[in-house]
């Protein structure tokens, strides 16, 4: 697996040439002059962190933020956005140190906010973490977005899916080629 931090336009991989892609790494990694879009260019699936904001114009993308950059509950709405939206382009964006990895290890912290901020029972929380932490936690960031992409690229044969990363530290978008 190899990351590709993208600083110059000729570092973006000619496969995403004269896509949206390329348009979504040159806006949010080289500051391209934003152009004017009528209907959306791609689906961007990414994580709900607040830390991350990409720099896009209005109506380039539709945007899922889910937990981890996960898709896999989500497959009715990229589903529309492909159908409806027309789309034919996903950049499924992970992020370093992300949240759902290891939530195992914040259990207890998860419980406690629940029960705290809103009222929560100690029991009924503790039932809600061990019914769904296995459904959203991932392993490792850049291994469950290269798996995720691969399972959406199959699933719609005719979309390109381009996985992601988002540097927290600098707000870049990395490419991974596997």
């Amino acid at each position: 697996m190899q990351l590709i931090k993208v600083t110059e336009e000729k570092q973006i991989p000619s496969f995403y040439y004269n896509t949206p892609i390329w348009e979504l790494i040159s806006y949010q990694n080289l500051g391209a002059e934003f152009k004017s879009y009528t209907s959306a260019q791609l689906l961007v699936g990414m994580c709900m962190d607040n830390r991350k904001q990409l720099r896009i114009p209005e109506n380039f993308a539709y945007i899922i933020r889910t937990g981890g950059a996960n898709l896999r509950y989500s497959e009715f709405k990229v589903s529309y956005a492909i159908a409806i939206g027309g789309v034919k382009h996903i950049a499924l964006i992970a992020h370093d140190n992300c949240g759902m990895v290891n939530l195992v290890s914040k259990r207890e912290q998860f419980i406690e906010g629940l029960c705290q901020n809103a009222n929560w029972s100690r029991q009924r929380a503790e039932e809600h973490f061990v019914n769904y932490a296995p459904l959203f936690e991932i392993d490792n960031e850049l291994e469950f977005v290269l798996n995720e992409s691969k399972r959406l690229s199959q699933k719609y044969t005719g979309i390109k899916v381009a996985p992601l990363i988002y540097s927290i530290e600098d707000n870049m978008l990395n490419v991974i080629l596997e």
